[in-house]
């Protein structure tokens, strides 16, 4: 189910110069904030929750997770090079999920590691908040890379959407509509940190067995489906 070739061709892809410096924007932007936010308010547990919530997991893991997960595939449908990589005898299911863990691996490098960074620069991983938001990192990165993979092979307009639902559903819709909230990446994340800090900081609108089955449930039916539809446009190409 893993081809190292087709692993190392979408490595290559996502971590191009200009890529890779789009990725390492936000991450290094989290950082830098954190460390000027505790240089004029201190360590401060109510802070590095906010800031860890609103920047690390609202904003910064999902547009990464746009970034890579479109990126692993999209590009190569555009421009038709994909047509290259469907020739050779690997199995299309095979492509789609070794390109799934690339996504995964650079959404969590990009998104989880500066967010444990950042919590332990606000508040030295006070009540556990570091270490419980940058699990919903890693929790939301496989989701999110799953979601927005199936976008890049169903869209030539995949970021454009990934990103409306990134900012718009999750940011907007999820803060003003409380129903929306339980089909939120971000919420079901929020459960899971939740059970890692314990306590009533961290909170999530949606229980941890709802967010756990949501979770599976999003990324093996979009990684499922990305491969029957990568199937088809296979299909198309021989016609």
């Amino acid at each position: 189910m893993y081809d190292p070739t087709v692993a190392r061709l979408t490595y290559r892809a996502l971590l191009g110069r200009r890529r890779a410096l789009i990725l390492g924007a936000l991450p290094l932007l989290l950082i830098v904030i954190s460390v000027i936010v505790r240089g004029l308010v201190g360590a401060d547990d109510q802070t590095a929750k906010d800031l860890l919530g609103s920047l690390a997991l609202a904003t910064m893991v999902p547009i990464i997770g746009v970034i890579a997960g479109t990126g692993a595939i999209g590009p190569e449908i555009d421009d038709g090079s994909v047509v290259y990589l469907l020739s050779k005898p690997i199995k299309r299911p095979t492509i789609i999920f070794t390109k799934l863990i690339v996504a995964i691996a650079v959404t969590m490098v990009f998104s989880a590691l500066p967010t444990l960074i950042a919590g332990f620069i606000l508040n030295g991983n006070g009540q556990q908040i570091a270490v419980a938001y940058t699990v919903a990192a890693l929790v939301s990165s496989i989701a999110y890379a799953a979601l927005f993979l199936l976008l890049g092979t169903v869209s030539r307009h995949a970021v454009v959407f990934g990103l409306v639902y990134a900012l718009v559903w999750e940011a907007l819709f999820g803060s003003l509509v409380p129903g929306a909230r339980t089909l939120s990446v971000q919420q079901w994340s929020l459960a899971v940190a939740h059970k890692v800090a314990g306590g009533d900081l961290v909170t999530s609108d949606v229980g941890l067995t709802t967010a756990t089955v949501f979770l599976v449930a999003v990324t093996v039916l979009a990684t499922w489906y990305a491969g029957q539809k990568l199937r088809s446009l296979t299909l198309a190409g021989e016609e």
